[in-house]
């Protein structure tokens, strides 16, 4: 029963640093990347359909981003898509491929962008501190219920609280990777 309790808090630990991994992707560091169009919804077809679904995105250069869609016919759908989208992009459409040039980014932006990866990074630490406290509560439970002993539930809660100190300086590694990257670029 304590593997299982641990096993399944080191399982919710790791899905919350795929999480933030994954927000970071769609955070622009100047850098092209397919990530940054993730969630963009094209609607075409009567319906609403990710965009990866209807073209092939691809990086050709560090700073551009090509949609070529499988659809012609909808290529104008898929511009709408991008401009309606919060992400700052201006497609250029030649009625076959789209091209979205990736501009520098300001001081003043990467700022912004290095405080949002921060406070991203914050909300995962709380996540982890949770799994830590919904862990301890089982033991706690268990201890309650005398199925381990007192010491063998602190023993346990040792073993929760060094799990979280590993997942919070892995989260901290990943932000200060991040943050070099939004300011270097």
């Amino acid at each position: 029963m304590k593997e299982e309790i641990l096993s399944e808090m080191r399982d919710k630990m790791d899905s919350t640093i795929d999480a933030l991994k994954k927000e970071f992707k769609r955070i622009r560091t100047g850098r092209a990347s397919t990530a940054l169009l993730e969630g963009i919804k094209v609607d075409c077809y009567e319906t609403q359909m990710p965009l990866e679904q209807v073209a092939s995105l691809s990086v050709p250069e560090s700073r551009l981003i090509t949609i070529k869609p499988w659809d012609q016919s909808i290529i104008g759908d898929i511009e709408k898509s991008i401009l309606k989208s919060e992400l700052g992009l201006t497609p250029m459409n030649d009625g076959k491929i789209i091209r979205i040039s990736i501009p520098p980014l300001t001081e003043e932006r990467r700022k912004e962008l290095a405080i949002l990866a921060k406070k991203m990074a914050e909300e995962a630490k709380i996540a982890i501190r949770n799994h830590r406290r919904d862990a301890n509560e089982l033991f706690k439970e268990l201890k309650n219920e005398k199925e381990i002993s007192e010491d063998e539930m602190y023993k346990c809660q040792d073993q929760v609280q060094d799990k979280t100190n590993e997942f919070t300086k892995k989260i901290d590694e990943v932000t200060a990777e991040k943050e070099k990257e939004i300011i270097e670029f």
